[in-house]
């Protein structure tokens, strides 16, 4: 019964966000969870942590592990500098871990630092060569690098791995908008058409496909969403998925307005928050590289 009354509450509040709206650029207050807060657990494995790290009888290997976990803490807590800090002192006690090296990657990534990232990746890749992520993480990095025929060969392979994952299919299709954009939304009905369509995520494929309006795409999460963490995830990989869709149109104000809206359920550990801040950062430096402001774009600041 409660779990009832959440989602018609829920879906209550998209309806009167959104529903008068004639398109998304018309939001006045557009559709949120209550943000991400540190919980109890999180709190106390930081304290067992600190508690751990005063002993003297921890070997080089257990006291990399144990730097290596708190910085997963640090890091779901959007505590990123405290993570990098951590991450590196585990780094230097223990060098062969690919899991951190994929990691960092993903750090290096969204910092714009390419070349440290592929780096990574790499280093993840012959430590563990079937690692579950650093094929694809590659290839996100080398797609925000604009080596995009080096991205399909990471991408592709990754999608071939498992053809019913959506953002497999999503992240070829933006590569493929790229690399070669009068196929791009061919190729994305065929990867639709050949999967199973059971995972929430084909609901984003079906939105760049056109077959799903903005306005549907959020009463689905609505409805879909039990609670308010997986409102706030699906709302982080929505809006951010929307962002890319508008920024493909070369609607720069409706996107910086998704991305900051992705950034505002502190889904700090989903990829979408991660990159959400990467293209802030370059459409406010894309702005600052013009002459001259045009009507089409506004000054965007990053996290304002």
């Amino acid at each position: 019964m409660i779990a009832t009354r959440l989602k018609f509450a829920v879906i209550t509040v998209v309806m009167l966000l959104s529903g008068c709206a004639t398109a998304p650029t018309k939001w006045t207050h557009p559709p949120m969870a209550i943000p991400f807060q540190p919980t109890l657990q999180q709190q106390i494995q930081l304290a067992r942590i600190e508690q751990i790290l005063q002993r003297d009888d921890l070997s080089q290997a257990t006291l990399a592990q144990v730097f290596y976990e708190r910085g997963l803490v640090y890091d779901s807590l959007g505590l990123r500098d405290l993570a990098r800090l951590d991450f590196n002192k585990s780094l230097t006690l223990e060098p062969n871990q690919p899991d951190l090296y994929n990691v960092l990657g993903v750090y290096f990534t969204q910092m714009a630092h390419f070349d440290a990232a592929y780096e990574a990746f790499d280093s993840t890749l012959e430590l563990a060569p079937n690692h579950m992520y650093a094929e694809r993480n590659r290839g996100i990095a080398l797609y925000y690098g604009e080596r995009y025929e080096l991205a399909n060969k990471d991408l592709l392979p990754h999608y071939k791995q498992d053809l019913n994952d959506p953002y497999r299919v999503i992240w070829l299709y933006l590569n493929d908008v790229e690399l070669q954009p009068e196929q791009a939304l061919v190729l994305l009905m065929q990867r639709y058409d050949a999967s199973d369509k059971k995972a929430w995520g084909w609901q984003l494929v079906r939105l760049f496909l056109g077959q799903m309006t903005e306005r549907q795409l959020l009463s689905d999460i609505a409805e879909q969403s039990e609670n308010n963490d997986v409102l706030a995830e699906h709302l982080t990989e929505a809006y951010f998925y929307l962002g890319k869709l508008h920024q493909n149109k070369q609607d720069y104000s409706t996107a910086v307005m998704l991305y900051k809206l992705a950034l505002a359920g502190n889904v700090y550990e989903f990829i979408e928050h991660r990159l959400s801040l990467l293209e802030l950062s370059r459409l406010y430096s894309a702005y600052q590289e013009q002459d001259a402001p045009n009507s089409e774009t506004v000054p965007v600041v990053p996290g304002g």
